[in-house]
């Protein structure tokens, strides 16, 4: 999914690797949210674990209400940067951490009921400087709507959410929201179907809410998705048990704006030809062996789909850092650049530097004006600085 022409940016300028945002795309992902926002009454926050890119910090702000996030150090990265709410969820706390996230977040949401009690003391404390904080609960409809299991929240067995026959309903003093996760860049159906699920087990609970967390996984701005009925089932959720409404999608922001791109380092053959790039999916998009999936590749097509087909691999020592098979239309050649598309999202978040490995560098483009930023460089003291 590209909805920016990435070949008309001259790769010469960029080095590499390096992923390329275009911010254009940037702000037309945040205006569709926006708009969901305005017509349905929803806050939609930025889930940080998905992008986190604080160069569009500001920019995100002027969208959405806030940020969401999955521990302490990308709750601050969400104060520091995003102006608005800061919400935050974690499977666990440590003391150290809540003690933090009570002096400056909005709204925590806790993973289980013993969490919930085991910092009484540190939350009652905090309210009496801050009586606007606001606590939830994650709960866990036990219905599983995603395809793959690593990223199946409601999993049987899953270590996330809180199921209906472990929750204490006894202990819901306080609690003012509910917070449900179990889509994956999924449609709007999904949600319609996860909502039935949650009304059924947990709509007795709502009517004492203030708030309920939709979660995030919600593809909004790819094309296609069914707009008008998430507006109108936010609407009547609103309605039917007068709870503020949350989103917090991720991959929504960024799903068509970014690139990594990267350069042919070495051809050779071993039963079909080979190619050594200088990135690598073990450190720089770990999700096609997680998940797994075949990221695209302008211009390319699938083995044997064109006349030269290729086995591509990262730079490391790891035997199954391969990304996949691919064919080309002429051969591909020492220091030709390739562009991986869409990998903005849920990839520069999980970069690494096994063996060394050198991390991509960071630039923004205007697909309006052609302008380009090179934000950010790493070099040898980003690996060593990660060590002792």
């Amino acid at each position: 999914m590209q909805f920016t022409d990435f070949t008309k940016l001259d790769l010469s300028r960029v080095p590499s690797p390096c992923f390329v945002v275009d911010e254009v795309a940037i702000e037309r992902n945040l205006a569709i949210l926006q708009q969901v926002a305005n017509a349905s009454g929803a806050k939609i926050l930025a889930a940080l674990k998905a992008f986190s890119m604080w160069h569009f910090g500001d920019k995100t702000s002027q969208y959405l209400s806030g940020t969401c996030a999955s521990g302490l150090h990308e709750a601050r990265l969400g104060q520091e940067f995003y102006p608005g709410e800061v919400h935050v969820f974690s499977a666990a706390y440590s003391q150290s951490d809540i003690e933090e996230l009570l002096t400056f977040a909005d709204h925590i949401v806790f993973n289980s009921c013993n969490q919930w009690q085991r910092f009484q003391v540190q939350i009652q404390q905090a309210k009496q400087l801050r009586p606007q904080l606001q606590f939830g609960l994650r709960i866990n409809p036990e219905h599983s709507e995603g395809a793959v299991a690593i990223y199946d929240p409601c999993a049987p067995g899953s270590r996330l959410g809180i199921t209906l026959d472990q929750l204490d309903e006894s202990m819901l003093e306080g609690i003012s929201g509910l917070h449900f996760h179990t889509l994956c860049e999924q449609a709007f159906e999904p949600l319609s179907r996860t909502l039935d699920a949650v009304e059924t087990k947990f709509g007795h609970l709502l009517a004492q809410m203030q708030w309920i967390n939709f979660g995030g996984g919600h593809h909004i701005t790819a094309p296609g998705y069914n707009i008008d009925g998430l507006v109108e089932r936010i609407r009547q959720f609103s309605e039917k048990y007068q709870v503020q409404v949350y989103l917090e999608p991720g991959e929504a922001i960024a799903i068509g704006s970014g690139v990594l791109v990267c350069e042919v380092l070495d051809l050779t053959f071993n039963q079909l030809n080979q190619a050594i790039l200088d990135t690598s999916a073990t450190c720089h998009m770990p999700d096609t062996l997680e998940m797994p999936y075949r990221p695209d590749i302008i211009g390319a097509g699938d083995a044997q789909e064109y006349a030269y087909t290729y086995r591509l691999g990262g730079l490391t020592c790891l035997a199954g850092d391969v990304i996949n098979d691919y064919s080309f239309q002429a051969p591909l050649t020492v220091g030709q650049r390739l562009i991986f598309s869409d990998m903005a999202h849920y990839t520069m978040v999980k970069t690494s530097t096994f063996n060394g490995t050198k991390l991509p560098a960071l630039a923004v483009w205007n697909s309006t004006t052609d302008q380009l930023k090179l934000i950010k460089t790493f070099d040898y003291h980003d690996f060593k600085n990660r060590l002792s």
